[in-house]
């Protein structure tokens, strides 16, 4: 109905001058109209002009400064137009509303000269705000700058806002009735193409949104890690057991049993199976040894080593368990350098913060080959690190009271990096791994490394020559640093947004390094 009547109004016309009026006219719906205006308009049947309008009502307060005055005029007639008056007697003549708001838009206007005494800084003024009011109340029409005045006063309120068209004409593909469009390219269509029109394809148009998986963040910087890895030669280890036993754990990597990352306040243990079933015994004779007595240069811990506690399952609380196996087994045979890493889920009896996790990733790669020094472990975090920011990394190491065994490196992944020597029972030297949060502005652990110790290597069957250098990383840290994420809960766990995931930038980091 609504398209027949505009069709054949135009024919006969040259335009609708407004939509409004056209449907009462027409005893038509005027959103019915509205949408066959936009549909025709679309296909370049008729051209228009979007007009909007906004019907606002006065509030109590602007009705009553419609009919009694606004504040200030009332505040302005009260001073006397020679002399002045202290701001106590104005008080007092006044009703406390009329002054407090009087005595702030007065001055505002430049209508009072304000200070322990009033005076008039013009002799006469005009109520603009009550004009305006009254204007309104008439059903005039005001400027947008006025209506912005009344609005922040509070003096107005929207009731409605309508939108419609005017300068409805003619386009150039009118026609008093629409053409039936071809919109499929079929066998029928293409036979009788001359006798068809066809709509016209918007090339530009995007299509609908396709239903797919999307990447979480971690996924991301792990891929890219792994990728890293894999360009320096290294081979992943199979990480693929959760629950490991004390043994492989702790005491492989010379951690005594009285340490406090021991502690079931530290590590989950488990109850079923609380134990583990097989060790390699020879093994265990070597590593029991050099806990209570020493060997290899050592004095050992001197205390009384306990199979129990050895035997004892629980979550994997690093991924250097893993490599304690590789390891193991690499000195079975004939001894072949390597270079490992893994990257996999640990578990700590942490109490969950911003910046912590019971349940998280860590990155670990290790290099075993005869010779090897500080120096190669140094190198070789330079060159990680550099392929990790795509950049040259920027490497100064040592240790004075100027700068509390700092060092600073830059790098565009993560461009503020620190290094500082640390302790860990299985290596010896180590270094603690830090970077610099934006949003959190704090200095964060992300990773650590050193040289295993000969404690932890010759009972393995290792040669005494052979030394291992291992560094490891948090997967979640860097990760927060590079999207800019200031809790780890909403990384990773039930508080993460599934939005946010699906709109996650692209990790690119390491991409083209050589």
């Amino acid at each position: 109905m609504a398209e027949e009547a505009i069709l054949g109004f135009l024919e006969n016309n040259d335009e609708i001058p407004h939509s409004g009026q056209f449907a009462v006219e027409h005893n038509l719906d005027h959103e019915e109209v509205k949408n066959v205006i936009k549909s025709l308009q679309a296909f370049r049947y008729i051209e228009a002009q979007v007009i909007k309008r906004e019907f606002f009502d006065l509030t109590d307060e602007g009705k009553k400064y419609a009919t009694e005055g606004t504040p200030e005029f009332h505040f302005f007639s009260a001073v006397p137009e020679e002399g002045t008056i202290s701001m106590d007697d104005l008080k007092g003549m006044l009703d406390p509303s009329v002054f407090d708001v009087g005595s702030k838009q007065a001055p505002k206007k430049k209508w009072v000269a304000m200070g322990q005494q009033v005076s008039r800084t013009v002799q006469h003024v005009e109520d603009k705000v009550k004009e305006m009011l009254l204007q309104m109340q008439q059903g005039l029409e005001l400027d947008n700058e006025s209506l912005k005045s009344l609005k922040t006063r509070k003096l107005i309120i929207l009731t409605e806002k309508w939108s419609g068209y005017s300068e409805v004409k003619k386009g150039p593909n009118y026609a008093p009735k629409r053409r039936s469009l071809a919109t499929d390219l079929t066998r029928e269509n293409l036979q009788n193409w001359t006798e068809l029109d066809f709509k016209e394809y918007n090339f530009n148009a995007k299509g609908q949104p396709v239903d797919a998986g999307h990447l979480h963040p971690l996924l991301k910087v792990r891929k890219q890690f792994k990728d890293i890895f894999c360009q320096m030669g290294f081979e992943e280890m199979p990480t693929n057991n959760f629950v490991e036993s004390s043994f492989w754990n702790f005491d492989a990597l010379f951690q005594p049993q009285q340490h406090p990352a021991r502690d079931s306040h530290d590590t989950f243990f488990l109850k079923a199976p609380s134990t583990t079933r097989e060790l390699p015994e020879d093994y265990v004779a070597r590593v029991k040894q050099v806990h209570e007595t020493g060997g290899y240069g050592s004095r050992g811990y001197r205390y009384e080593w306990k199979r129990e506690e050895a035997n004892k399952n629980l979550l994997r609380t690093h991924t250097t368990a893993v490599s304690s196996r590789m390891l193991y087994a690499l000195a079975k045979g004939p001894f072949t350098p390597k270079k490992y890493f893994s990257i996999d889920r640990v578990f700590r009896n942490e109490a969950v913060d911003p910046t912590h996790l019971a349940e998280f990733h860590q990155v670990e790669g290790l290099v075993c080959d005869r010779g090897l020094t500080l120096g190669d472990l140094i190198g070789l975090l330079q060159e990680f690190f550099s392929r990790l920011g795509q950049s040259h990394l920027l490497f100064s190491f040592y240790a004075s009271e100027k700068n509390k065994g700092l060092c600073d490196c830059a790098f565009t992944g993560m461009p503020k990096l620190r290094f500082k020597p640390a302790y860990n029972p299985y290596t010896e030297p180590s270094i603690e791994i830090f970077s610099y949060h934006e949003k959190l502005e704090k200095w964060l652990e992300i990773g650590n490394s050193g040289m295993f110790r000969p404690e932890m290597l010759q009972p393995m069957g290792l040669p005494e020559d052979v030394r291992v250098i291992a560094w490891g990383l948090s997967l979640e840290r860097p990760t927060m640093i590079l999207y800019e994420i200031g809790n780890i809960r909403e990384l990773f766990g039930h508080k993460v947004n599934l939005a946010q995931i699906k709109k996650n930038r692209i990790c690119r980091i390491g991409i083209g390094s050589a």
